[in-house]
């Protein structure tokens, strides 16, 4: 196993220098991509780049982490690595247990090792709790999978085995799509327990649009559920019937 650290980022310039730092410490492929940070994020990636080794890749314009994500897959799979492990650039996950994810991936080199966290934090939003519990259901009715935390980013891809980069969308939500087609190819997914930080709600930082998001899951998830049928089980039962 050949894994690289994978960390989207889109204007954390106050958060993202500790975390490229931290993850370098725990593995030494690092990949940074600056989504069109409208910030100093830039300058601050270029400073930390004098005595910390990572790659750098930055647009000018905001893709959305799903066009981040497809990006820093199509790279990292160029040079040669064969896992990806993504974590957010806001500081609520912690690199020091990214050996977690990479010691469970070592034991099962082709599923995808999703960091679950805790929910029980008081400052964890109320938002985010309805939209983890909202999401785990759709998950469950497309995939008839169980898994405690869909919405986490803190997770490991064995980029042979992920399904649905062609048609992912490119925003945030492109996180479950990545699970559901990947259940749908057959791949294996497993929780691993982690650990969360909920800064102060004045410190927080939150690209998440309450109205607009949740519409837009709602309609993705209305068109997941409809693919599921035509597609999703059909391909489900194809892949028990071949491991059978």
């Amino acid at each position: 196993m050949r894994p690289i650290i994978l960390i989207p980022t889109y204007n954390n310039a106050t958060t993202i220098c500790d975390i490229v730092r931290r993850a370098a410490i725990v593995c030494p492929d690092v990949m940074v991509v600056n989504d069109g940070s409208t910030d100093d994020t830039l300058v601050r990636l270029q400073n930390v780049e004098k005595d910390v080794d990572f790659e750098l890749l930055s647009y000018q314009t905001n893709r959305g982490k799903g066009g981040a994500l497809k990006a820093g897959f199509k790279r990292a799979k160029n040079l040669g690595f064969t896992h990806v492990l993504t974590l957010d650039a806001d500081g609520q996950h912690y690199p020091e247990d990214a050996p977690l994810l990479l010691s469970a991936g070592k034991d099962n080199p082709e599923t995808i090792i999703v960091g679950s966290r805790t929910f029980g934090d008081r400052n964890m939003p109320g938002g985010n709790r309805f939209a983890n519990k909202f999401s785990n259901f759709w998950f469950t009715v497309q995939t008839l999978q169980r898994i405690p935390d869909t919405q986490t980013g803190f997770r490991l891809y064995p980029l042979k085995n992920i399904g649905g980069l062609r048609v992912l969308t490119s925003r945030y939500e492109a996180e479950l799509e990545l699970l559901v087609f990947s259940s749908w190819r057959g791949t294996k997914i497993m929780s691993v327990p982690v650990r969360v930080y909920y800064p102060p709600a004045e410190e927080r930082i939150s690209h998440f649009h309450p109205t607009k998001d949740f519409l837009r899951i709602t309609l993705l998830n209305t068109i997941l559920c409809l693919l599921a049928i035509i597609y999703g089980a059909p391909r489900m039962l194809i892949n028990k019937l071949m491991n059978f």
